[in-house]
């Protein structure tokens, strides 16, 4: 003798035969944001183009704009850019400050001169005792590390990663791209040293990148590098510090 079938939910035999309802018109536009197809392209070029736009004296991070609101409106987990909280954040201040400042050091006094570099960035050189220009140089310094970290680092580390994956390989091929495109950025305003020196500061902060998932630090580290370049230009050391070392 057998018992009867177990009866279903009545919630469930209304739906039964009823044709699947659609995703709602926003689910659609995060997919292709997320995607390669037309909007995913355009979103990409919108924000890799734009970057940070001079206002006057007065830098607006227009490419970390974009950028949030592609994470917000596709739906992406922001750990997937890297914004994931830190164990300790007196630790990573301490910490990106610290190796920010000794890089740009490092950088100023050993690696640019044994690559020939002018020891006066002719660019920003106007900027030596122009108190009036401080404070717009500071605000410029500190969207930098915000602006390019979250746009070269964890955008572009993102979108790079679904193209080509999550490999050692892959990974490596992300930094050496990431870095070459950051150097070009520099070229235009700093030529070939602003080149060199971009692409320095992206292997760097791009392998930790790659290691950790983490953008907190080179955040900072960033801010930390741009603040010491413009206090070796403002009290304009940028000489003594270039020859430090090799004279």
């Amino acid at each position: 003798m057998t018992s009867d079938p177990p009866q279903l939910p009545e919630e469930v035999l209304k739906l039964r035969g009823k044709p699947e309802a659609p995703l709602p018109a926003d689910d659609d536009i995060a997919a292709d944001l997320r995607g390669f197809g037309p909007l995913g392209i355009v979103a990409f070029l919108a924000i890799v183009l734009s970057g940070n736009v001079l206002v006057g004296n007065v830098v607006v991070p227009v490419g970390v704009v974009l950028v949030l609101l592609w994470v917000r409106w596709s739906r992406t987990p922001w750990a997937e850019i890297g914004y994931v909280r830190p164990k300790s954040w007196i630790g990573t201040v301490a910490v990106g400050l610290a190796f920010g400042i000794a890089f740009k050091l490092l950088m100023k006094a050993v690696v640019m001169p044994l690559l020939g570099a002018d020891p006066i960035n002719q660019t920003y050189h106007y900027l030596a005792g122009n108190t009036a220009m401080l404070p717009a140089a500071l605000w410029a310094m500190l969207v930098a590390g915000f602006a390019e970290e979250t746009v070269f680092r964890g955008y572009l580390f993102e979108r790079l990663g679904k193209l080509l994956g999550s490999g050692a390989g892959a990974k490596t091929l992300i930094v050496l791209l990431t870095s070459a495109w950051f150097g070009l950025s520099h070229y235009a305003d700093q030529g070939l040293a602003g080149a060199q020196q971009g692409t320095i500061v992206g292997l760097v902060l791009g392998t930790y990148f790659a290691f950790t998932g983490r953008i907190w630090m080179p955040m900072i580290a960033h801010a930390a590098f741009d603040l010491t370049a413009l206090a070796i230009i403002y009290w304009n050391l940028e000489t003594d510090v270039a020859h430090l070392i090799f004279t």
